[in-house]
């Protein structure tokens, strides 16, 4: 997967034309005079006047099948792709951006590179655009606002042909990516949307996905039912909470308001919000975690509690990630597709690059339930009077408000 990664620090995506200032000025210090490790544009211009006399074509043809302006003949097309080789050239991608305003760049922005969902999810997204001749700028934001609109200004500089934005925690970038519409840079957001976003969108159907996994754990037996939410500002977050209320309201029972616990997506909100809820009286017979990193860190807290999962508590996840596979015991898991998610994101921008100006797009893909160890029926419920106690002691809560 080849793809340049801008998100180390917020001076990590230089603009190219402050890069070349101080490079030449570093070559005058070191060798008193400037020299460039492109060629020329006289340079260029030479060695394509040598590709069209090797290939036997002419310079016409030799533009079109270095620029994917036309439709080159499969024999002529070979032609001067070998003859591009035999002369070593390499076309300048910022000359090329400067002359149409555009790079055959496309930068993408991530919340979290070392969230194992993401990494799926990019490359999806590159081996389209790979395929398609495009290269990929990845930023990382930390889940930083705003380092990402740092990055969202400097990758101007990269003149890219498109953008594809995962946003941040907190992230209202609606006027920042419309000012790239404006610009005829083409946008698609994935995952999470912005507020008020009205522009291309690919999303999993989580509601559709927490309802499908909560449904299982009703009808298995389950009544004290917990939920792990992630950041409920982020639109898939709330999507998921919608799903297992939407289950609970159909189950037409009730669950203590403490059941419910909003953290961060990773393994440490997990962790601490589960040692929460062991703690409850009664505690919950099963959890179901917003994601898988969430649910990973609720496996830790059972254990180190001294309790069993799936005997004590049953656990579900949101994601299913390869590692699902080889938690102990393995994780049941509402499984979304990051490398499709990708993939639709990268198709879609080509098609806008390529020229489609119909109504914007928001796929929905569809999530499938996959059940492992993690899950099992509750043991015996405990007396119907006790159960009664311990609502009144938590002032319970109905979730369907």
């Amino acid at each position: 997967m080849k793809l340049r990664f801008c998100g180390a620090s917020t001076d990590s995506a230089l603009s190219l034309e402050r890069f070349h200032g101080l490079y030449s000025n570093r070559l005058v210090r070191e060798f008193g005079a400037v020299q460039s490790s492109r060629p020329s544009e006289e340079e260029n211009m030479a060695t394509i006047k040598d590709i069209a006399k090797i290939a036997r074509v002419s310079l016409g043809t030799v533009s079109h099948v270095l620029n994917n302006t036309a439709n080159v003949r499969g024999p002529l097309r070979k032609r001067v792709l070998d003859a591009v080789q035999a002369v070593g050239y390499q076309p300048s991608q910022l000359a090329r951006g400067l002359r149409r305003d555009k790079t055959n760049v496309i930068g993408m922005v991530i919340p979290d590179i070392t969230n194992p969902f993401f990494p799926a999810v990019v490359r999806g997204a590159e081996d389209v655009a790979f395929s398609n001749g495009y290269r990929l700028v990845l930023c990382n934001t930390d889940n930083d606002h705003a380092k990402e609109l740092v990055h969202l200004k400097e990758l101007r500089t990269y003149l890219p042909a498109g953008l594809i934005v995962i946003p941040s925690n907190f992230s209202d970038l609606t006027a920042q990516v419309e000012s790239y519409r404006h610009a005829g840079t083409g946008v698609v957001c994935v995952d999470r949307l912005p507020r008020n976003w009205a522009g291309d969108s690919v999303t999993a159907n989580n509601q559709e996905g927490a309802l499908n996994a909560t449904r299982h754990l009703i009808d298995i037996g389950h009544r004290r039912l917990a939920i792990i939410v992630g950041p409920l500002h982020l639109t898939n977050a709330r999507e998921r909470l919608n799903g297992f209320k939407q289950a609970i309201r159909e189950a037409k029972f009730h669950i203590p308001a403490e059941y419910l616990q909003e953290t961060t997506f990773d393994k440490h909100g997990g962790y601490s919000k589960t040692h929460l809820l062991l703690r409850l009286i009664p505690r919950p017979t099963a959890i179901f975690a917003g994601n898988d990193m969430i649910a990973l860190g609720a496996l830790r807290a059972i254990r180190e509690a001294g309790l069993r999962c799936p005997e004590d508590v049953s656990v579900m996840g949101f994601d299913n990630l390869d590692l699902a596979e080889s938690t102990h015991p393995p994780l049941s898991s509402v499984s979304q597709s990051g490398y499709q998610l990708g993939t639709t994101a990268a198709h879609i921008l080509i098609e806008r690059l390529h020229g489609d100006r119909s109504p914007a797009k928001h796929i929905v893909l569809p999530t499938t339930l996959v059940l492992r160890s993690s899950v099992t029926a509750p043991a015996e419920e405990p007396p119907r009077a006790a159960e009664g106690s311990a609502r009144r002691r938590f002032s319970a809560a109905d979730v369907r408000n």
